[in-house]
């Protein structure tokens, strides 16, 4: 008797968009303890840096919260207490977020040394909290997508994301993604974009996003 079963969804995408995250997510406290102190026009360079980040992973658990969670609960039943967990996880991201943005706009308007601390010291909370999660979602959650979802239903979680970035910070994010993703990850990143930004991609987008990351990354 001849078995056949349905090919698994590609969710190999948000291994690549994690790597990013965790990439970025070490750095920032680094950065942040760079600054001087009263050194502004540096704190305004990393504050906005890092907001755009933030930006970002909220804008990818949300889509998560959305899009993914609610799949999963209802296809995926028996995994009814790993999704509660992610969610908690992500509710402690969230407050990390909270704390994170006031002390940011302090941060970048007077770097003092003790505002200083408190950013890179809530950078590095934030940064073990995502960890933990980032990790188990690979190692649980992306098995079980890739058998109850689709692949259009698992490519609009990336396009719930894109269509909340302005024009600005799409090619830099995407460029933070792409940065240290294999050639075959940038390949299969890419076919998904509209022509327009293919054509752009090597001589505009990527040459721009390296001379952003010279620029955020100067003091390391």
């Amino acid at each position: 008797m001849t078995h056949t079963t349905e090919p698994l969804t590609d969710v190999h995408d948000m291994v690549v968009v994690h790597r990013a995250f965790r990439r970025e997510f070490t750095l920032l406290p680094v950065l942040v303890r760079a600054v001087g102190p009263g050194g502004t026009g540096r704190a305004e360079i990393v504050a906005a840096h890092a907001r755009m980040i933030l930006k970002g992973l909220r804008l990818h658990h949300t889509s998560e919260d959305e899009l993914l969670w609610p799949k999963l609960l209802e296809r995926a039943a028996p995994e009814a207490a790993l999704i509660a967990r992610m969610e908690a996880q992500h509710e402690q991201v969230g407050r990390l977020l909270e704390r994170l943005e006031p002390a940011l706009q302090r941060w970048r308007v007077e770097a003092r040394p003790a505002v200083t601390e408190e950013v890179a010291s809530t950078l590095e909370s934030l940064r073990t909290a995502l960890l933990v999660h980032l990790d188990e979602e690979e190692r649980e959650i992306l098995p079980l997508a890739a058998r109850h979802l689709t692949q259009a239903e698992w490519a609009e979680l990336g396009e719930h994301g894109v269509a909340a970035m302005s024009s600005s910070e799409l090619p830099i994010l995407f460029g933070a993604v792409l940065e240290d993703a294999t050639a075959e990850e940038q390949a299969g990143l890419v076919v998904g974009l509209p022509l327009v930004a293919r054509l752009l991609l090597r001589p505009v987008i990527l040459p721009r996003y390296r001379r952003y990351a010279r620029r955020v990354r100067a003091e390391l």
